[in-house]
């Protein structure tokens, strides 16, 4: 790096300036861009001119369409439960309704909860089985779980307006709180909705299939951990209508308290690393790593650099992808990129 980087290492505008302007945009752009509403890019309001980034409309980009993953939930079980209907009698166990029971099995299946209620007695209905257990997996891992994230990311300010009610809090630092420990009140929220369903389940299970407490809540922890005993299940017509929807939610409410745990403990580890490297004292030897031009000087760009290496969050590769891309653009070498620059690099491309 060239030593006039010191002066203006990162940013165009002065630090005081920068500070504030992303005091005031920055959580709204985090809250926009989570928005159904709102394009992925938030672009600087000073930049009209500006194109801004495309991203792919698919159900797996940061606008997920809802309409979509209902709709095709929806074909998932609709399709299953006319197989299941049609070869109900293919089918062994204890019945009710031949509609409610098809679409019945085929939730159990699609969770692959199987409590053997009801089994496949046919090799038809065996056959049909093996595909839609695998098209549930794909259907719960792919498109539901996704879904269900994006619905708990939505419900974090509401969990941390109901902590801090006695406190009078605006929408931005209630944004904030939000954005600064995520992990923490997303892991919250999947707790309190795993407590709630496992209690609504409970009690469903104790009214209608005239289970005791213990039994109930037996069934409900083999039910949503996708155990699957059959020794305690939903029998009735009235148990089997509420275990199409409990099932399904419960479980993947399951998956997603188990992934918001790992990702709590990462996110702590994370957070334990980067006070540890941006608390340690500095050696010599520091200053020389950090160091990238090998001119004994150390410039704030190079600092941060290097830190953020030492925090993990970039590797030596993304460094020289970067610099490699920067290369491509400084057509004058001067060791600076200029509107010259870019109007003379063209589509340039880094693999040219």
């Amino acid at each position: 790096m060239a030593k006039s980087d010191a002066e203006d290492p990162l940013l165009e505008n002065s630090i005081e300036s920068s500070r504030f302007s992303a005091r005031n945009t920055s959580f709204m752009k985090r809250r926009y861009s989570r928005c159904k509403s709102v394009p992925g890019y938030v672009g600087n309001p000073d930049q009209n001119n500006a194109a801004p980034h495309q991203h792919p409309e698919t159900i797996f980009a940061n606008k997920l369409d809802f309409k979509l993953v209902f709709l095709i939930l929806l074909a998932y079980v609709s399709l299953g439960a006319c197989c299941f209907f049609l070869v109900r009698y293919q089918i062994k166990g204890n019945k009710t309704n031949g509609f409610i029971d098809a679409i019945y099995f085929c939730i159990v299946t699609m969770t692959t909860v199987g409590y053997g209620d009801l089994v496949p007695d046919s090799t038809t209905a065996k056959l049909l089985a093996c595909i839609f257990v695998f098209m549930g997996m794909a259907l719960i891992g792919l498109l539901l779980s996704k879904a269900a994230d994006s619905i708990l990311e939505n419900q974090e300010a509401f969990l941390v307006r109901a902590i801090h009610m006695r406190e009078k809090s605006s929408p931005a630092e209630i944004l904030k709180e939000v954005e600064t420990n995520r992990c923490k009140y997303k892991f919250y929220t999947v707790l309190i909705s795993l407590l709630i369903l496992m209690v609504v389940g409970t009690l469903i299970l104790y009214h209608n299939e005239s289970l005791d407490l213990f039994d109930a809540f037996y069934c409900v922890c083999a039910t949503i951990t996708t155990l699957g005993y059959g020794d305690k299940s939903f029998s009735t017509l009235g148990g089997r209508i509420f275990a199409t929807f409990w099932i399904l939610i419960s479980t993947i409410c399951l998956a997603q308290f188990f992934y918001c745990l790992a990702e709590l403990y990462t996110e702590r580890r994370r957070k334990s690393l980067v006070k540890w490297v941006l608390t340690r004292k500095l050696t010599a030897s520091d200053l020389e790593a950090a160091d990238l031009d090998n001119d004994n000087v150390v410039s704030a760009a190079e600092f941060v650099v290097y830190k953020l290496k030492e925090m993990g969050k970039i590797t030596e590769e993304d460094i020289t992808m970067v610099m490699e891309w920067f290369k491509v653009l400084d057509v004058d070498q001067s060791g600076t990129l200029t509107k010259a620059d870019l109007v003379n690099s063209g589509s340039a491309t880094l693999g040219k």
